[in-house]
């Protein structure tokens, strides 16, 4: 039985999703990508899962699209299929009700550093490498990248890391402000924990509510934000966590909330 590319457990409201496909640096193929689509999709209707962290096994978290099965595709309808689901997959990130950790060691390049940018946010190590690696092999961004990374650091930016390729590191992506947090390798483990045990704590519905509003938010205009704000604000302040909220505030002490 060949073993799974993707690596799922769940323990205390956090589904932990490991790439494995370590030999290759966790370069994504058709199976990598069909088990973590279809691992988000069970995560969204799950109300056990609070929060989901995505992190790579081996020496690094993703270094983008496996060359050799994109050669193997190339020319061919599939090839086109092949990268319309990893679009699809940085897209079920986003839209996923809950929110999505990256953790980031060793290399994070091509749709590697998308799909990291396609999370909610991002834990990495200092010694993690990012690059937008694709004009190195003749190819343009997938994953979402050319809709993501203008959108964090600037359209000039962008497209230096786009056209050139080159490599860059944590630290500078820290000063960027595109990482949440940075940490040292050996405390990568213990700070991704302590984040996504954070986010188990907040209100699920509120939150789910929060990334919606937030994604849609990118397509509208000011009037239309707000309008949107007041709809969902107006469904949160009918909730049972919204009463427990109150409740915990005035109580001083710490709300639990159930996601109803």
């Amino acid at each position: 039985m060949m073993e799974k590319t993707v690596i799922v457990q769940q323990q205390d409201g956090i589904l932990r999703l490991t790439l494995n496909r370590p030999d290759s640096l966790n370069a994504l193929n058709q199976e990598m990508v069909a088990e973590l689509r279809q691992a988000l999709r069970e995560a969204a209707v799950d109300p056990a899962v609070r929060v989901v962290v995505l992190c790579g096994s081996g020496r690094g978290f993703c270094a983008g699209g496996d060359l050799g099965y994109l050669e193997s595709i190339a020319g061919t309808a599939r090839a086109k299929d092949f990268i319309v689901s990893v679009g699809e997959l940085a897209e079920a990130i986003r839209r996923l009700p809950k929110p999505v950790l990256a953790q980031v060691h060793g290399v994070a390049a091509g749709a590697g550093f998308n799909l990291a940018l396609a999370c909610d946010l991002i834990v990495a190590s200092r010694t993690a490498k990012f690059a937008q690696s694709f004009a190195k092999v003749g190819l343009i961004p997938d994953c979402g990248g050319t809709y993501l990374l203008p959108r964090l650091i600037g359209m000039h930016r962008a497209k230096e890391l786009m056209f050139t390729g080159d490599v860059v590191n944590a630290e500078k992506l820290q000063e960027w402000g595109l990482l949440n947090h940075l940490t040292e390798p050996e405390e990568l483990e213990e700070e991704s924990a302590f984040w996504a045990k954070r986010l188990t704590l907040a209100p699920p519905l509120a939150v789910a509510k929060l990334k919606q509003a937030l994604h849609e938010a990118e397509r509208s205009d000011f009037a239309q934000a707000t309008a949107r704000e007041a709809e969902l604000q107006a469904q949160c302040l009918d909730t049972q966590d919204h009463a427990e909220g109150v409740a915990a505030f005035r109580e001083k002490r710490q709300a639990k909330f159930t996601g109803c």
